[in-house]
């Protein structure tokens, strides 16, 4: 995995989750309708986003040259823990260009 962020979003956690989410938090996207990946998850001005919180941050997912080409801004993919959607995160910016179908 790099340590660049693929994309800039907007966190929007549920009430699903029962702990707040960590800055380093790994979860699962569902990146495309037939793939879900980890990406490490850093929010900008904040420790830690609650249940049912927001927060601005950004994604570094482990093999994006897996899924390229799947990504635009305001797609909105989910976060999940295994089967569970525990949030959601609107694409805002796309750092990598392989992720980007607008290209």
């Amino acid at each position: 995995m790099n340590n660049s962020p693929d994309v800039e979003v907007l966190f929007e956690f549920n009430e699903i989750r029962k702990n707040p989410a960590a800055d380093g938090y790994r979860p699962h996207h569902l990146i495309a309708d037939n793939y879900l990946t980890t990406g490490v998850h850093h929010y900008y001005d904040v420790q830690n986003v609650p249940p049912c919180g927001t927060a601005k941050g950004t994604i570094t997912f482990i093999t994006p040259e897996a899924y390229t080409h799947c990504l635009w801004i305001g797609k909105k993919i989910s976060i999940q823990e295994g089967s569970r959607i525990v949030g959601h995160a609107t694409i805002l910016k796309i750092f990598n260009p392989i992720l980007s179908c607008e290209i």
